[in-house]
């Protein structure tokens, strides 16, 4: 039973101070007893959250459908890759098909396993194989193991206890970057040999291009099925976002404005549903955080700056390592009062934060090439300045925030212990 909490409810459950003064959650306190609520369902916002419906792909979950049916009278249905940018509901369809899958499997006592791995969460090979043996309950190790012995303790349970193992690899690039496609050859080579049980996979990508990364014996055994997920219009945007808001809000609070401007902003960045998404769970807990009754425009706006915030963070904390340096060392140069450096002073710091940290410092080249990518990626401009006799160079001027880079810096175990080294090239102060 729901407690209404009056005014007179809420002082009283505050009435005494904690030892050493004031409270300073009291506030917090209140304001979360007494504010308005926006959010009916939190849970429908979130990114794992699997819809009973999903708008606008009825024929890509029936495609996926189709090819993995086989699965139920426990024939290896084919390989299929699945490709599409962030957002496109790939994810989603896949997770959704599982779930489906797994219900009749259930029902009907097949000996059907499903699994679905992150490959970018799972991080590793080993745990990648892991994973699929947990799903088909052979026990593994956290750690101690070879992969080989890993790998063969999987194809040994798949053939003792004649399972069929369907598994999907989300972000399968992330896996193949890191460490080659070998693993995926191995697996896709599994069922050589096994007269009951195997193993068939999903996997998907949002690099357009990760075929170029695949051996073309991987590539002939893995993309036997393909399809492509193409961006959310805007108006396919309102529509899932609008079954969404039903579901996660309180009657009222987010207006069908709101919901269009968060379609439209996310549709003008390649229709990604799930920035749609957040953009509008962020402006609705923004909205409660102030005490709101319903969501507006202010508080959209408001949101799109808070996620653009934690993109940048994102962004700059996976650059490579060489990247970081380059970037350390323009924070180190903005924080001494070089606000727009030329090349040859940021080459010349980058030597020596390289120094500092114990690495092998890369050409100067190689130092303009990272630069440029830093420029592509809109953290730094890049301007081409003649500098008279003395030729041409580049200016280098931050657009990142120093305070966001010094962040992502900070949270860095190695680089941090540079964020109070002066550069040999200051000298008398600021320039």
């Amino acid at each position: 039973m729901k407690l209404k909490k009056t005014d007179d409810h809420v002082k009283g459950l505050f009435q005494s101070k904690p030892r050493g003064g004031e409270d300073p959650l009291r506030e917090v306190f209140e304001r979360a007893l007494k504010r308005p609520k926006i959010f009916k369902d939190r849970a429908v916002m979130r990114s794992d959250y699997v819809p009973e419906r999903l708008p606008h792909r009825d024929e890509h979950i029936r495609r996926l459908g189709e090819i993995l049916a086989p699965a139920l009278s426990l024939s290896r249905p084919s390989n299929v890759f699945i490709y599409g940018k962030t957002g496109t509901g790939k994810t989603a369809v896949v997770r959704y098909v599982f779930k489906r899958f797994a219900e009749i499997a259930e029902k009907e006592g097949i000996p059907l396993a499903l699994a679905y791995v992150n490959c970018r969460i799972s991080g590793t090979e080993y745990k990648v194989l892991a994973e699929l043996c947990e799903s088909i309950g052979v026990k593994v190790p956290f750690t101690g193991l070879s992969k080989a012995e890993v790998y063969n303790r999987l194809r040994r349970g798949l053939r003792e206890k004649g399972v069929l193992l369907v598994a999907a690899f989300d972000e399968v690039d992330a896996l193949v970057k890191a460490y080659g496609d070998n693993l995926l050859y191995e697996l896709t080579r599994i069922n050589e040999g096994l007269e009951s049980g195997g193993l068939s996979i999903v996997g998907t990508s949002n690099d357009l291009h990760f075929k170029d990364y695949l051996d073309p014996r991987v590539l002939s055994s893995l993309s036997e099925e393909e399809l492509v997920f193409h961006p959310y219009t805007a108006t396919e945007l309102i529509d899932i976002l609008s079954e969404r808001a039903e579901l996660a809000f309180h009657p009222g609070a987010v207006p069908q404005d709101v919901i269009n401007l968060c379609a439209a902003l996310a549709a003008s960045e390649h229709g990604d549903a799930r920035r749609a998404i957040d953009l509008l769970r962020v402006a609705a807990e923004v909205a409660e955080r102030n005490g709101d009754e319903r969501v507006e425009e202010r508080h959209v706006k408001l949101a799109q700056s808070i996620i653009e915030r934690g993109r940048v963070f994102e962004a700059l904390s996976t650059l490579p390592l060489h990247s970081k340096l380059v970037l350390t060392s323009l924070l180190l140069l903005a924080k001494n009062g070089v606000a727009n450096p030329i090349s040859g002073m940021i080459y010349q710091t980058y030597r020596e934060v390289c120094g500092q940290v114990g690495v092998e410092p890369l050409t100067d080249r190689r130092v303009s090439s990272l630069i440029s990518e830093l420029d592509m990626l809109g953290v730094v401009k890049s301007d081409l300045v003649n500098m008279g006799r003395h030729g041409r160079t580049r200016k280098i001027a931050l657009l990142t925030p120093v305070e966001e880079i010094e962040e992502v810096i900070g949270g860095d175990e190695i680089l941090s212990t540079l964020l109070s080294y002066r550069p040999s090239v200051i000298s008398g102060g600021k320039r």
